[in-house]
């Protein structure tokens, strides 16, 4: 026969029992998708969900890889994932053509856009490209600045090799040595190029290019309907990422491994591809603002190179691309 006292502890028990089952069943699930296969920029989501953190705000993250940043883009703003981690400053173009995408967050604020050539290379300015080919691939970041790029060193395509080539042959082409330069990114790029082709990175910004780089979008259907939910997101991102911007890059390392063992990642080239990623966090316009905080000042300069280039019409608001209203 029971006794009181243990009939109150099984009450109790089960009582814990059903809070805990319905603490579980309230996570709120939402969808995110990655830029690209595996690399270091990806760490902080990777690391957030080993950890549980997202759990802890009660929400479910489903981490998907991607096709690049404007293939994630695209299935954002078509409704179909809940939220993209990509170069925010493809959102130019894409809402010149009508997308509602906005910039939730800004992670890699400064402009990580640049050309590698070989480390001892003799190359130092756009203008030293003369006679010299790059590769790229037709849907890069790159591609809208490729004219301006040039003609920032005085040229056109006349004068260099443009080599626009399918994504899956652009690393072979470089590695190969049949470009000299490769259109890429600082923190993706450079890390990987350390052992096939050592090399060393000529900026865009060195050509007045300015492009806001990793950071959240979602559109403003999501925003409007999810706030709650997507505020948890950039707390948690913004966690994950000051965690790793503390010293504990390899936290991130050995997460990123464990969410994704098959694809057998470089734990070296994994952490310089987060350091780097780290250090392009800032801008002028940004420091001792909180992680994520965008500059309507970096937004304008971003809209204005896109304007030089003719990826977009001059009038553009500023505040039509991002938002900090989810950022504490």
């Amino acid at each position: 026969m029971m006794t009181k006292t243990t009939m109150l502890k099984a009450l109790v028990g089960a009582v814990a029992v059903t809070l805990a089952a319905g603490a579980a069943g309230a996570q709120e699930k939402i969808s995110v998708r990655l830029d690209f296969s595996p690399w270091g920029v990806q760490a902080a989501m990777h690391l957030a969900n080993d950890k549980g953190w997202f759990k802890a705000e009660g929400l479910e993250v489903d981490v998907q890889d991607g096709r690049g940043s404007g293939n994630t883009l695209q299935l954002v703003n078509a409704g179909q994932v809940d939220v993209g981690q990509i170069q925010v400053g493809l959102i130019g173009q894409a809402r010149a053509n009508g997308a509602t995408v906005k910039s939730i967050a800004g992670f890699s604020k400064k402009t990580d856009l640049a050309v590698l050539v070989d480390r001892d290379s003799p190359i130092k300015t756009v203008k030293d490209f003369e006679g010299k080919s790059v590769v790229v691939f037709a849907a890069s970041p790159w591609a809208p600045f490729v004219d301006a790029w040039l003609k920032a060193g005085g040229m056109d395509k006349t004068k260099v090799n443009v080599m626009f080539v399918d994504p899956a042959a652009l690393w072979g082409t470089y590695t190969a040595k049949r470009a000299d330069g490769l259109m890429s990114t600082v923190g993706s790029a450079l890390p990987v190029a350390e052992g096939p082709r050592p090399s060393k990175v000529i900026l865009a910004s060195d050509a007045g290019i300015v492009f806001p780089s990793y950071g959240l979008i979602a559109t403003e259907k999501t925003l409007a309907d999810r706030k709650p939910a997507l505020k948890k997101l950039v707390k948690v991102q913004q966690q994950a990422w000051a965690h790793l911007a503390s010293g504990k890059i390899d936290d991130g390392v050995q997460a990123m491994i464990k969410q994704r063992p098959d694809a057998k990642l470089d734990p070296k080239v994994l952490a310089e591809q987060i350091k780097l990623t780290i250090e392009y966090f800032d801008t002028e316009n940004t420091k001792g603002k909180p992680i994520g905080w965008q500059s309507e000042k970096d937004w304008s300069a971003a809209l204005a190179s896109l304007v030089a280039a003719g990826a977009i019409k001059e009038g553009a608001k500023p505040a039509d691309f991002f938002t900090n209203e989810l950022v504490e």
